[in-house]
């Protein structure tokens, strides 16, 4: 009797049914006939399913998702070699320039059409006075100069109406909007800015990497030393 009461007070659950045929993996070869009489509802409406037509329909499911995953690796990685191949011809374009003076236009021009950016600008500060009579060296404010020093990373997200879009052809086009800071090293202060800008909103977002921008910061600072004093 103190059993029985014991066993009341203490109902099996689920998880003690779960935990026990988790535990006797050999179950089911001594009780074969009760695979077949298990009935599951479908996920594809509620018709009742055997226990092997259920597990054939998550097994197909399981191999629809990892057939998405591989073809999302495909695009990306076929994504991935474009855009290389673009940053190639880009890099290769700044090592065979030989005229400093026309060098910010010519890479702003060249990420404008080999990444088909709608709107790309450049400035440049504390050029060699040789320069300093150049657009690109002009009408930059120390408000800009402070903001592109703060970055310590490229921004991207929508225009909040930075300064920088009146430096650009179509301001108001300049929907969302990324900012790279050009500075010598890491921790040195911001020498340039690189902007680019879209009118569609999602084109630079926060959500987005920045690796990609980084390298164009990088190499870009690089070809402009040249001009520095």
């Amino acid at each position: 009797m103190k059993s029985n009461h014991k066993d009341a007070m203490n109902p099996i659950t689920e998880d003690d049914i779960a935990n026990y045929l988790s535990n006797t993996p050999d179950f089911f070869e001594r009780h074969a006939q009760l695979l077949a009489q298990v009935q599951l509802t479908s996920p594809h409406g509620n018709r009742a399913v055997s226990l092997q037509e259920r597990q054939a329909e998550m097994l197909r499911e399981k191999i629809k998702a990892l057939e998405h995953r591989v073809m999302d690796m495909v695009r990306h990685g076929t994504e991935n070699v474009v855009t290389a191949d673009r940053l190639q011809r880009w890099t290769r374009g700044l090592l065979t320039m030989r005229d400093p003076r026309a060098l910010p236009t010519r890479i702003a021009g060249d990420l404008q059409t080999l990444f088909v950016v709608p709107q790309v600008t450049i400035k440049v500060w504390d050029c060699d006075s040789s320069y300093l009579h150049e657009p690109y060296a002009q009408q930059v404010s120390e408000d800009m100069k402070a903001l592109a020093t703060s970055l310590t990373a490229p921004y991207c997200g929508l225009n909040a109406g930075f300064e920088v879009a009146s430096w650009l052809a179509e301001p108001q086009a300049a929907v969302s909007i990324a900012l790279i800071p050009l500075r010598p090293e890491p921790e040195a202060p911001a020498f340039g800015l690189l902007v680019l800008a879209s009118p569609d909103a999602h084109r630079f977002n926060a959500e987005m990497g920045t690796d990609f921008l980084e390298r164009i910061a990088e190499l870009a600072s690089a070809a402009l030393s040249r001009l520095r004093a």
